[in-house]
């Protein structure tokens, strides 16, 4: 199996990076440090050193200093876990999960997972199901379909769920042999610009300016590390999505945080007129549905030639899924993590990875493809494409390679999380949080803005 500093070379390189700035990098830690089969310990530290590196280089081309990159396993792990360990006025996390939520069984004998945190995903597998909100009245329900065609009937009606496959399932499928034909992350050329020059500022991504609209975990986390390298991020939600209180916490650190009304035109024009004064342009709406409103990345290009243009998607951009909603957990279940880790672990049915490693992994490389697709900005003009996906990463993960005693590390106990928490203030409270992995030698990792509620500043940038 490859190392974690030759992962590391593979992700820098496939997207232009000079292999001689991986000699600035320290990987320190060593592997299991989580329950699992899977090499989630060095997907964390592959992912976090790749946008870390990518923030020293363009520090480098800024100001002509080179730095130092350090990062270690234990912390990394730790911070794709780092909403789990949030406290808010030293109160733990409400629960994680909708009463509905979860694994099933069907008429089939398969298993299929329910996402349902949001309520119109409860509501469209309730009416698909003809049942309560209860997970006996769903249970009973799902023992009068077929896995496959539920999950089918469930996505045509709005709702997110997953047949839990084997991995050979899985590879077998149409959508799988497409996304073998594309990189872990995509960056693309989508129009002609002049390079914008870099502005002042003594952090890496000072002066750059973020336009994040995302949710949940991937997304945002890609937002909090752009924000942490001196990024002015951005947060825009809707008045009406909805949203998980305790994620929209966590990472929300150092990002502003607007509401608009994306479905009018008069909000439409507000976000016209930040994008054409941004830098990046990321975004984790359901495929399609950003460009109905009027911002598909052409179009983002012709607003504001010179832009990075950043997509999630769950399943890729290519292949019949391509258009299918999905979260970390259904990803797993789907393209055979849940599977596999069952086998492993001798359990008769699904088991999940020990951290929503597709989500956190997909957050750094996304902000590691932003910043390497603004270093070519700077360097050769253009506006750019970045595309990532959750089964994408979960593809390179599962490439890493197995361990095979992995499920018998024990998990990481309270003392292993001190040294790597801080204390902040917030709009919602005091924080124990936890700090950046990534540590720079000359432009500290750091947010300076606090976690605040949605919606509590302007849509305008500072001044």
């Amino acid at each position: 199996m490859q190392g974690v500093s030759e992962i590391l070379a593979d992700i820098w390189t496939s997207v232009g990076g000079a292999p001689s700035a991986l000699d600035a990098v320290a990987l320190t830690g060593a592997e299991p440090q989580l329950p699992s089969s899977f090499r989630v310990a060095v997907a964390a530290q592959a992912s976090i050193a790749a946008s870390g590196l990518a923030a020293a280089e363009i520090w480098r081309v800024r100001s002509g200093e080179p730095q130092e990159v350090a990062v270690g396993m234990r912390h990394a792990v730790i911070e794709c876990r780092s909403e789990r360990y949030l406290r808010v006025d030293d109160k733990p996390p409400p629960p994680a999960w909708d009463k509905i939520a979860g694994v099933y069984r069907t008429r089939d004998r398969r298993f299929v997972r329910l996402h349902t945190n949001f309520p119109h995903h409860r509501d469209a597998v309730c009416a698909v199901l003809n049942c309560r909100a209860e997970r006996d009245d769903v249970q009973a329900a799902l023992m009068q379909w077929d896995g496959e065609a539920f999950e089918t009937a469930a996505y045509a009606s709005g709702g997110v769920v997953a047949l839990m496959r084997s991995y050979d399932e899985w590879s077998a499928t149409p959508h799988a042999k497409e996304l073998a034909k594309l990189p872990l992350i995509s960056i693309d050329k989508i129009g002609e610009a002049p390079p914008r020059p870099w502005p002042a500022g003594d952090r890496p991504l000072a002066g750059l300016r973020v336009l994040d609209l995302s949710r949940v975990i991937a997304g945002p986390v890609a937002g909090r590390t752009l924000a942490v390298h001196g990024a002015d991020v951005l947060l825009i939600s809707g008045p009406d999505l909805p949203a998980i209180p305790w994620l929209t916490i966590d990472t929300g650190r150092g990002k502003r945080t607007s509401l608009i009304e994306l479905k009018s035109e008069q909000g439409q024009s507000v976000l016209r007129g930040l994008l054409a004064q941004a830098d990046i342009f990321s975004q984790g709406y359901r495929p399609r549905a950003i460009a109905g409103l009027g911002f598909s990345p052409e179009e983002a290009a012709r607003i504001s030639p010179g832009i990075v243009y950043v997509t999630l998607s769950a399943y890729g951009h290519a292949g019949p899924w391509a258009e299918r909603r999905g979260f970390d957990s259904l990803v797993q279940t789907a393209t055979g993590f849940n599977h596999a880790e069952g086998q492993a672990a001798g359990v008769d049915g699904p088991k999940e990875l020990p951290a929503q490693m597709l989500d956190h992994a997909t957050g750094y490389l996304m902000a590691f493809g932003a910043m390497m697709a603004k270093l070519r900005q700077a360097r050769e003009g253009g506006s750019w494409h970045v595309r990532v996906s959750l089964a994408q990463t979960g593809r390179w993960l599962w490439n890493l390679g197995r361990m095979v005693d992995g499920l018998s590390t024990e998990d990481l106990k309270a003392d292993a999380l001190m040294p790597v928490i801080e204390e902040v203030p917030s709009g919602f409270g005091r924080l124990r949080a936890v700090r950046h992995a990534a540590v720079l030698s000359k432009t500290p990792a750091f947010w300076a803005r606090p976690a605040m509620p949605l919606g509590t500043h302007p849509p305008q940038w500072p001044g």
